[in-house]
């Protein structure tokens, strides 16, 4: 997708050579429910999250994720586009101790849809590299501290050696 789509974050002129993305294998083990506690006050609170290019985008709090993998008690904290007045998706953006070494050391991003009832699951198998990950000139938040994960998430998406 990212070779041939007309919105792709490769530069064009690198698209041709690009090679594919690189995942780890698939681990039913990084499938968990988790639970949506919403934000204890400041209910919507508005974060302030750095940029790969420096800058700064505001994000509404949706609330935290509580969950475990590996018999590991972990949190993430949601968020949704401040522009939207009802969240669309969830944007789960995240570091964990992969980083740097065979994950974007920037972290990587998962979303997922609302649902009616805040129980939810999450695949880590499907955790994407950002944007800026393939292009510099890509303005992508960084996860805040709060989402930097004390453990390694071997699932989704790893660094290439070839990029």
């Amino acid at each position: 997708m990212l070779r041939e789509a007309t919105e792709s974050p490769v530069p064009a002129d690198r698209r041709a050579t690009f090679p594919p993305l690189n995942y780890y294998s698939i681990d039913e083990s990084y499938v968990v429910p988790a639970a949506l506690k919403p934000p204890t006050r400041d209910a919507g609170q508005v974060i302030v999250m750095s940029t790969s290019t420096g800058q700064q985008r505001q994000m509404r709090r949706a609330g935290t994720l509580e969950f475990s993998v590996h018999g590991v008690p972990l949190k993430l904290s949601a968020f949704s586009d401040i522009e939207s007045p009802v969240a669309s998706r969830l944007f789960v953006p995240f570091g964990d101790l992969t980083n740097g070494k065979e994950t974007y050391p920037g972290g990587r991003y998962l979303d997922l849809d609302p649902t009616p009832t805040g129980l939810y699951e999450i695949d880590f198998n499907r955790a994407y590299s950002p944007y800026c990950a393939y292009n510099p000139q890509y303005d992508c938040p960084y996860p805040p501290p709060e989402n930097r994960l004390k453990v390694e998430m071997r699932a989704g998406e790893r660094l290439s050696t070839t990029h």
